[in-house]
C-alpha cells in the first residue's frame, strides 16, 4: 500500500450562505445598517484628509467633508453619500468582492508601514458591517469615484451570492466619494422614514466626525442632522453648564439638571475621554433587578453599544459617554472582548467618579447630601462587592443615628464624625438595621442611650448585608445591637442604677424560671444591660446572622429554618421586680406571665406572637387576675 503525500487546501464555502449568515446572524439590531454604512462613509473622509496632506489637490473645491442622506419614499429607496475618497473599480473588487477584508484595515496597514498614523481616525476593522446593507435591502448599487479620477466605477448585488462590476456613467456617481443606493425590502422600507433616520442618526452615529445631512425628498435642500462635533472631545472650558446639562439630558433620558459632571480624558498607556454624570434625581429603574449599566461606549466617536459594564453596578445610576480609540472588539461591534484596555477604562471611570464625589462631600456638603439621599442604597453595595475601594466608599458614606435622629431634619454623620465621638472603651461602631420608625425606638436602643453611646440606624436592606462583611473603619468593626451581648459594662451610664441588690437576686431567680418554661422557643433567657426602660427584647445569638438579616433570607427562600433567638430580661424594669417577687408565686400565673413577655418581646421585634390564640387566652387570664397584693 502506498500512503497519500499531504497537501494544502483552502476551505471553501457557499458563499450564499456565509453572507445570510453574515446578515442575520452577526448583528441583532437592525438598525445597525446605517451605522456601518455611516461609519465606512466617515472613514472614506477621513482617508481623503490624510492623503490630502500630501497631495492637496484631491481636494478640490469642495474641502469640506460631509455624509448626506438622501431618501425617496415613493421609490423606496435610501441613499447614503460621502464626498470622501471614493474607490476605483479594482479597489470596490477588492474591498466588496470579498467578505471580511477591510479596506479600512488595509489602509492602516499602510499608513503604519509608512510609520505616519498618528492623524488618522479609522473605525472599520473586520470588513463585514457593509453586508449588514442586506438586512433591509433586495439591491445594493454601489457608484463611486475615486478622488483625482476620471472615470466611475459601479458595484451591484442582490446579496444571495454574486455581485456585478463595470464601469459607470459619471453621472450616476458623485464628483468625488462614494453613493450606496439601497432599494429597501418590504420590512426595511420603515428606514424610508424621515423621522426614524434622524432618531437612529443621532442615537449611533451623532458623534462622528464629519457633517451629516439629510434629504427628506429628492426636491428638498440638505438639512444638517450632526455637526460632527462630540462634546467629549472638547475642552471643559469652552463647554457651557447649559450645554452640559443640554447633553446630559439627551443621553439619559431624564429632564432633571446633572448633581454632577465628571468630564476628562486619560492619556497615556491607555487613551479614552469620559463625560459622565450623577442624576439629579433617581432613575426610574434604579433598583432593577437586571442592575445594568447606562454608559454608551463609542470607539472613535461612533457609538457601539450602551451594554458594556464601564461602571460597577453599584454605580449604575451614572449616565454618559465614553469613547475610546484603540479598545478591541468582536466581529460585529456589538459584544466586546474582555481585555486590559476595557478593565483599564473600568478603573479609571469609577475612579475619577469616586473622587469627584469625594470633592463635592467635601466643598458642598448640601449638594452631596442630595446625591446620597438618592443614590446611598446602592452606593452601600460596594461596601459588600468592591473590597479594593470599601476605605473610600466608607468615607463617601452618611448615616442617620440615635444622635441626629431618623428625621430628614436631623441631617447625616460621616464615619469619621462618629468615631470622633466614640465614648471611652468604646471598642465598636454600634448599628441596628431595619425599618425607621421602628428601630428608632426599638428596646435594644435604651442602654446605649442611657451612655450616650451613639447607634447608626440602618434601613435598607443592603445594610444587612455589607455589615457582615468583614468590614471596620479605623479599627473599629462594626456591630449589630440586636445581636450578641451588648458589652456595655465597660461605659458609664450618665445616672448610677441604685436598683437594690436583694431586689436583683430576685430577677435571677425568675430569669431563671423563664429559661425553663421557653426552652423550646429560644436559645437563652438573661439578664440585659442594654435596656432601661423596657422589660424585653429580642436579640440574635452571638454566633451567627443578625436577626433582620435572618428574615431577609427566610423572606427570599435562602433560609429554611431560622436559628433561636435569645430573651433579654430588663432585671431593673418594675414589671420584672414585681413578677421576682413573692407576691408572684403562682407557677401557673408566671409561666402565663412567661411566655406573655416573649410574645411582647416578638411584637417590638416586628413579629406576631407564636400562637395568636394562645397568646389572648393568656392575655385574658392575666387581665382577670392581676398581679396579687403583697
Amino acid at each position: 500500500m502506498t500512503t497519500a503525500a499531504p497537501e494544502s487546501r483552502t476551505f471553501e464555502a457557499d458563499v450564499a450562505k456565509l453572507l445570510h449568515l453574515m446578515v442575520h446572524s452577526v448583528y441583532s439590531d437592525r438598525d445597525v445598517f446605517l451605522r456601518e454604512l455611516i461609519s465606512n462613509a466617515a472613514d472614506a473622509c477621513e482617508k481623503l484628509r490624510y492623503e490630502a496632506i500630501t497631495t492637496p489637490d484631491l481636494l478640490g473645491e469642495d474641502p469640506k467633508a460631509r455624509i448626506t442622506l438622501f431618501i425617496d419614499t415613493e421609490a423606496g429607496r435610501l441613499t447614503i453619500e460621502d464626498n470622501g475618497i471614493g474607490m476605483s473599480r479594482e479597489e470596490m473588487v477588492e474591498a466588496l468582492g470579498t467578505i471580511a477584508r477591510s479596506g479600512t484595515k488595509a489602509f492602516m496597514e499602510r499608513i503604519e508601514a509608512a510609520q505616519a498614523g498618528e492623524g488618522a481616525q479609522l473605525i472599520g476593522q473586520f470588513g463585514v458591517g457593509f453586508y449588514s446593507a442586506f438586512m433591509v435591502a433586495d439591491q445594493v448599487d454601489v457608484y463611486s469615484r475615486r478622488a483625482g479620477a476620471e472615470g466611475a466605477a459601479h458595484w451591484s448585488s442582490d446579496g444571495k451570492g454574486a455581485y456585478t462590476v463595470e464601469d459607470a456613467d459619471v453621472s450616476l456617481a458623485p464628483a468625488r466619494g462614494t453613493r450606496v443606493v439601497l432599494t429597501l425590502n418590504e420590512d426595511g422600507k420603515t428606514y424610508a422614514d424621515h423621522f426614524t433616520l434622524e432618531r437612529i442618526v443621532k442615537q449611533q452615529s451623532g458623534h462622528v466626525p464629519v457633517p451629516i445631512y439629510i434629504v427628506p425628498r429628492p426636491e428638498d435642500e440638505p438639512q444638517e442632522i450632526a455637526d460632527g462635533v462630540a462634546l467629549w472631545t472638547k475642552s471643559k472650558t469652552e463647554i457651557s453648564t447649559e450645554e452640559y446639562a443640554d447633553f446630559y439630558r439627551s443621553v439619559a433620558g431624564q429632564f432633571d439638571n446633572p448633581a454632577l459632571t465628571v468630564h476628562f480624558r486619560a492619556e497615556g498607556r491607555h487613551e479614552y475621554s469620559a463625560l459622565v454624570f450623577v442624576p439629579g434625581i433617581a432613575p426610574f429603574d434604579l433598583f432593577d433587578a437586571d442592575r445594568t449599566g447606562r454608559v454608551k461606549l463609542y470607539v472613535k466617536r461612533v457609538f457601539i453599544t450602551d451594554d458594556a459594564e464601564i461602571m460597577p453596578r453599584y454605580l449604575r445610576f451614572v449616565r454618559g459617554v465614553v469613547d475610546s480609540a484603540d479598545l478591541p472588539l468582536n466581529l460585529s461591534r456589538e459584544m466586546l472582548q474582555d481585555s486590559a484596555i476595557l478593565t483599564a477604562i473600568r478603573k479609571g471611570v469609577t475612579g475619577r467618579v469616586l473622587t469627584e464625589l469625594e470633592k463635592l462631600s467635601q466643598n458642598d456638603a448640601e449638594a452631596y447630601a442630595g446625591v446620597w439621599s438618592n443614590f446611598g442604597p446602592v452606593l452601600k453595595e460596594g461596601l459588600y462587592e468592591d473590597y479594593e475601594r470599601r476605605p473610600q466608599l466608607l468615607g463617601l458614606s452618611r448615616f442617620k443615628s440615635t444622635t441626629t435622629g431618623a428625621g430628614a431634619e436631623g441631617g447625616w454623620r460621616t464615619l469619621k464624625d462618629y468615631v470622633a465621638d466614640c465614648k471611652e472603651n468604646q471598642t465598636a461602631i454600634y448599628y441596628i438595621t431595619g425599618d425607621l420608625a421602628r428601630i428608632e425606638h426599638a428596646p435594644q436602643l435604651e442602654g446605649f442611650r442611657a451612655r450616650g453611646v451613639e447607634v447608626l440606624l440602618l434601613p435598607d436592606q443592603v445594610d444587612s448585608f455589607w455589615v457582615t462583611a468583614g468590614v471596620d473603619y479605623e479599627g473599629k468593626p462594626f456591630k449589630s445591637v440586636t445581636q450578641g451581648a451588648a458589652d456595655l459594662s465597660l461605659i458609664p451610664l450618665t445616672e448610677k442604677d441604685e436598683t437594690p441588690a436583694a431586689e436583683a437576686e430576685a430577677a435571677q431567680d425568675f430569669i431563671a424560671f423563664v429559661k425553663e418554661t421557653l426552652a423550646d422557643e429560644v436559645a437563652d433567657v438573661r439578664a440585659s444591660d442594654r435596656m432601661t426602660t423596657s422589660a424585653v427584647c429580642l436579640v440574635a445569638q452571638d454566633v451567627g446572622i443578625d436577626r433582620r438579616l435572618e428574615k431577609l433570607l427566610a423572606g427570599a427562600g435562602r433560609l429554611p429554618t431560622a436559628a433561636k433567638p435569645v430573651l433579654e430580661i430588663n432585671p431593673r424594669h418594675p414589671l420584672v421586680a414585681a413578677l421576682a417577687g413573692p407576691a408572684a408565686s403562682d407557677i401557673a400565673f408566671r409561666a402565663d406571665a412567661a411566655r406573655l413577655l416573649f410574645d411582647q418581646a416578638r411584637v417590638l421585634d416586628g413579629e406576631q406572637p407564636v400562637d395568636p390564640a394562645a397568646f389572648a387566652d393568656r392575655l385574658m387570664r392575666v387581665m382577670q387576675r392581676g398581679i396579687p397584693a403583697g
